[in-house]
């Protein structure tokens, strides 16, 4: 395909942005507009999250854990709102490293890209389970391992090891070969991703069962006080609603990044927020039963089999496979951007193989490896535990959610302290960038609020997430806090192996050289 003069001019201008960081171009910069919406909205990936945790959400809260949904997307817009901001000053590769240690410092920013890394690598392991969810669902050849496809049965964890595991060779291989590919398939499947949606939506509420005063029905919610079984059951939206940052973590490879990546963060969240909530008030007014625990088992692939037992019912789960299999995509294609980002810095052990660009794929080929080995290594750990769903989704999004601290944090005390108003400061050479302007330190500090309540929420240590057939060990209890704690151990151990003394150069928002 013909590149035209626009494009030419473009990339060069993108290119020369670029040095200004002290950062020589060396990936391939092919994603517009649409690609790079692609990777937000393929990371969030609502087909894959809502088919994995739909059952599990309904289980504890009832019909009306709608509302956690409304609930977390109001809280990660808000964070969002700080990352476009983020995005039209520093367009890099490793954004949330990059951003933080802008903002904080060397040590700050090193331990960001440290949970950003480490949390990509499980999510990506989480993410790959979810064909246990649907393939079986299919047809009955994809339970290789057991009986029982249930994601929590041993039957069923151990089937979705394996075929998680598949998955990462093949989503591994993709990322070596090079984004041109990986955005191709990638945009190809969030089209059909986005098209299953629609259509699932269309299916439910041409079926319904009930009214939509169905989000105020409580009878279904687990044992206890009902605000507890509430927060337990927010877990679901917590997962899903992540990701959208990666837009940003694509920036080196995105034409006209500034302007663009703002964007798509904001619009991939929102599409991601407003599809599934759609999806999900569906699913409750057309499941056919609300009490006969169907719908907590089965989830939304049971509603769709029990309103569309037909090859079409097929083909919609055939589309969740596709948004499972693009999503895995590009969480490891962001994790292996980030991973680089750090390298080139020499911020990681091995960081000259790590920060390595092939010359003609254009890809960071070990970070993909890397992720894809370390990722299959971490279900091959979990292999039978029936809980493995939950206690892969919680450590992962714990820990993802303590790494925006680490941008949103920093972010509001460098606010308070005038931020930005530097020379350096791209707003001041271009005011067309995105910038919240005077709502910054308000829309700022709520983030900040809403990433500690969520964290707190999330990786505390209940029975019923973590050893839900109550023979667990006490570990298990406290996967979520002894992961922080031993990622953090890592973190300190592989800090003072690879960073202390490399005479690496620190910028700082002040230092940065921000051309117009």
């Amino acid at each position: 395909m013909a590149v035209s003069t626009a494009d030419t001019v473009g990339t060069a201008r993108d290119s020369a942005d670029l040095e200004q960081f002290g950062y020589e171009p060396v990936l391939h910069r092919k994603l517009g507009r649409y690609a790079s919406f692609a990777a937000g909205f393929s990371f969030v990936s609502i087909l894959t999250t809502i088919f994995q945790f739909f059952g599990f959400g309904y289980s504890f809260g009832g019909a009306a854990f709608f509302w956690t949904w409304v609930a977390v997307f109001a809280g990660q817009f808000l964070v969002a709102l700080n990352f476009a901001e983020l995005a039209a000053r520093y367009p890099l590769s490793g954004c949330i490293y990059q951003w933080s240690r802008r903002l904080a410092g060397p040590l700050v920013g090193w331990f960001a890209g440290w949970m950003m890394v480490i949390a990509q690598i499980v999510t990506a392991a989480a993410a790959a389970i979810a064909l246990q969810v649907v393939l079986p669902s299919i047809w009955g050849g994809f339970q290789i391992i057991g009986t029982d496809t249930d994601l929590t049965s041993r039957d069923g964890a151990m089937n979705a090891v394996l075929l998680g595991s598949i998955l990462l060779v093949v989503t591994t291989t993709i990322n070596v070969i090079g984004i041109d590919l990986m955005s191709k398939i990638n945009s190809i499947g969030v089209t059909i991703e986005i098209v299953g949606v629609l259509a699932i939506i269309a299916l439910f509420f041409t079926h319904t069962e009930r009214g939509a005063d169905v989000v105020t029905d409580t009878s279904g919610a687990a044992p206890g006080p009902y605000w507890a079984a509430f927060l337990v059951s927010g877990l679901m939206a917590a997962y899903v609603m992540v990701g959208f940052d990666s837009a940003g973590e694509l920036s080196e490879e995105t034409r006209n990044p500034r302007k663009v990546a703002p964007r798509t963060i904001l619009t991939a969240l929102t599409a991601s927020a407003l599809g599934g909530g759609l999806m999900l008030l569906g699913a409750l007014m057309a499941a056919p039963s609300l009490t006969d625990g169907q719908l907590a088992e089965g989830g939304l692939a049971y509603v769709i089999t029990a309103k569309l037992n037909s090859p079409a019912g097929t083909v919609l789960l055939g589309c969740v496979a596709v948004a499972v299999t693009v999503c895995t995509l590009a969480i490891q294609t962001a994790g292996s951007r980030l991973m680089f980002s750090m390298a080139r810095d020499g911020k990681l052990p091995f960081a000259q193989a790590l920060s390595t660009v092939h010359p003609r794929f254009g890809t960071p080929v070990w970070p993909a490896v890397v992720i894809g080995v370390l990722g299959i290594g971490l279900l091959v750990v979990n292999l039978g535990n029936p809980a493995i769903f939950a206690t892969l989704a919680s450590v992962c999004i714990v820990t993802l959610y303590l790494a925006y601290l680490l941008v949103t944090v920093p972010l509001l005390i460098r606010r308070i302290k005038g931020w930005p108003g530097t020379a350096a400061d791209a707003s001041a050479a271009d005011p067309s960038l995105f910038s919240l302007g005077r709502l910054g330190i308000p829309i700022n500090a709520v983030a900040v609020v809403w990433g500690i309540a969520m964290v707190v929420n999330l990786a505390w240590p209940r029975p019923e997430v973590y050893t839900p057939e109550g023979d667990g060990h006490w570990w298990q209890l406290w996967a979520a806090p002894l992961f922080v704690a031993l990622t953090l151990a890592a973190g300190v151990a592989v800090y003072r192996l690879a960073v202390t003394g490399t005479g690496t150069a620190e910028l700082t928002d002040e230092t940065a050289i921000q051309p117009a």
